[in-house]
């Protein structure tokens, strides 16, 4: 499992890779997860967190409410104790099992929703869950154990939230892919606009990796070119 450490000694680590990415923030003493993967990845996630060690889970951060981020949600929170974390916006689609289906945002992607949304739609249902607590813009984490901090950063989904943690690495969600060399622009965005301007907000920070829920760690250079080739293009 790929591992990242902070300067406040923190441990980023990769628990679920391929499908969806599912990342364990720890202190050692305290426990993070960040998303849940699909639900037919439920016993791989379970599996590796025992492997790990891993009999709590103090708080479930979820990025936003579609099915191959939330849809282990409500397991984690009853075998695990943890407390789910989630964006205002993101509330109804968790305690429906109701995630949309955000509109493409190239060709196929757009002929995928335009055309096979009402077919396909099933397949996005998940679990319904109940959250504990609700972020805003931002919500602080020092309480929680950590020196870091949940951003709001809307554009694939309205709710959409960021994890930054010591100022240094970001894990982003859908906000950004890491499928591409060349590009972190997602194939799914309900808010272009909103997105580039997340991607903003994102660099106003001093992270230098930004962690996505699909694909591989993106650097802060590929990220800065893509941002100002885009932005130029929406002003």
């Amino acid at each position: 499992m790929k591992t990242w450490k902070t300067k406040s000694g923190y441990q980023i680590i990769q628990i679920l890779s391929g499908r969806s990415n599912v990342f364990l923030l720890t202190n050692g003493e305290n426990n993070i997860l960040i998303d849940t993967g699909p639900g037919f990845m439920w016993r791989t996630l379970d599996k590796r967190l025992s492997r790990l060690k891993v009999s709590q889970i103090d708080y479930l951060i979820l990025s936003h409410a579609h099915f191959d981020h939330a849809a282990n949600a409500q397991k984690i929170r009853d075998r695990y104790g943890a407390l789910v974390i989630v964006h205002r916006d993101e509330m109804q689609n968790l305690i429906t099992g109701d995630g949309s289906i955000p509109h493409g945002t190239n060709p196929i992607t757009r002929f995928m929703v335009n055309f096979l949304a009402k077919k396909i739609s099933p397949l996005f249902r998940f679990t319904p869950c109940q959250y504990d607590i609700l972020a805003d813009e931002r919500l602080d984490m020092h309480d929680m154990g950590f020196n870091a901090y949940i951003l709001h950063t809307p554009g694939h989904s309205p709710g959409s939230i960021s994890v930054i943690v010591d100022d240094k690495i970001a894990l982003v969600g859908d906000a950004m892919f890491g499928i591409f060399r060349w590009s972190v622009f997602p194939p799914f965005a309900n808010d272009v606009k909103s997105l580039f301007q997340s991607w903003g907000k994102l660099l106003e920070t001093n992270c230098k990796v930004f962690l996505p829920s699909h694909g591989s760690a993106n650097l802060r250079k590929l990220v800065q070119k893509n941002y100002n080739e885009r932005i130029n293009i929406m002003v």
